[in-house]
């Protein structure tokens, strides 16, 4: 609560000093502390309600939906037939929504660790959270890492939905995490994660790409733009077990039908292939000279695991 001051919510943070993204706040709605973590919910005056974590904004209703859709669906239809896909974290409910809506998708299981998360969702953000009555959903309250030591090779899909690398969320973004994803995908199973900002965590990106190029035999790096996240814009890591995998060439287009059928907001087929265009400060730390030489070469292989 001492982040509010003069009826604005303001989140300050180490991880983007000297900048802060401020909302007016009309009504705080709870405020309470979870097991794990601060927990705040506010009605702003031009986002609607905002869950807040440890004084980090982890959704609003008004721009969630580019989040949650491109965390879920680029994995989900770069892969032939994912028809069972395993969530980690997303306690707000929003990118099981996401998921739910995939036609393969036949079992999902989430485990969110944090269970007062998920009940506060289920009271002030209804339109996410209402995802959690899918018959297609298992849900555990408990840790990802024990979970997945428990269901190895079972999985199409992983998604990681996680708050910033502070707190019980810092092992995310870790090198063992991603050998356990590893060790719970199926042969040609595909991941999906929070992967930070460009803007302000480019190292922390360049050493999660690095880790993930001695584990994957493809690895590559997409982005969308969200108002309320640091910056305006969040990253997604996605790495393949399967060496054909192309991550920026969808397997499953949609047609315009199909995007109003599954009520998206934010993702098509030409954003899917887009959100990999990175700027150029960004593309020759992350991808590095050496797929720029390739592609000045009209080779249009793969290069160092990113296709």
């Amino acid at each position: 609560m001492d982040r509010i001051r003069d009826g604005w919510f303001s989140e300050i943070n180490d991880l983007w000093p000297g900048q802060a993204m401020s909302l007016e706040v009309e009504e705080v709605l709870c405020h309470e502390k979870s097991k794990y973590q601060d927990v705040l919910v506010f009605k702003s005056k031009t986002y609607g309600n905002v869950l807040v974590l440890d004084g980090v904004i982890q959704c609003t209703e008004r721009d969630e939906f580019s989040y949650q859709e491109m965390l879920a669906h680029i994995p989900l239809n770069s892969h032939p037939k994912p028809k069972k896909v395993l969530i980690i974290g997303g306690g707000d409910g929003g990118v099981l929504r996401e998921v739910i809506k995939h036609p393969d998708v036949e079992q999902v299981d989430q485990c969110e660790i944090d269970q007062k998360v998920i009940d506060l969702s289920k009271k002030y953000l209804p339109h996410m959270a209402e995802s959690f009555s899918s018959p297609k959903l298992n849900l555990h309250v408990g840790d990802g890492f024990e979970y997945m030591k428990k269901h190895q090779g079972q999985y199409d899909v992983i998604i990681t939905d996680s708050s910033d690398p502070v707190g019980p969320a810092s092992s995310l973004f870790e090198k063992s995490y991603y050998e356990l994803m590893k060790t719970a995908l199926k042969p040609d199973g595909v991941l999906s994660c929070q992967g930070e900002c460009l803007w302000l965590h480019l190292d922390l990106i360049k050493g999660m790409m690095d880790f993930c190029h001695t584990l994957f035999p493809v690895i590559d790096y997409a982005y969308t733009t969200i108002p309320t996240y640091p910056s305006g814009q969040i990253g997604f890591v996605l790495c393949s077990k399967n060496p054909d995998t192309v991550f920026r060439e969808p397997v499953r287009t949609l047609s315009g039908k199909e995007v109003d059928s599954m009520k998206l907001k934010y993702y098509n087929t030409d954003v899917h292939r887009a959100a990999f265009v990175l700027p150029e400060f960004a593309r020759k730390v992350i991808r590095g000279p050496v797929i720029e030489d390739a592609r000045e070469n009209g080779s249009g292989e793969a290069v160092n695991g990113i296709n």
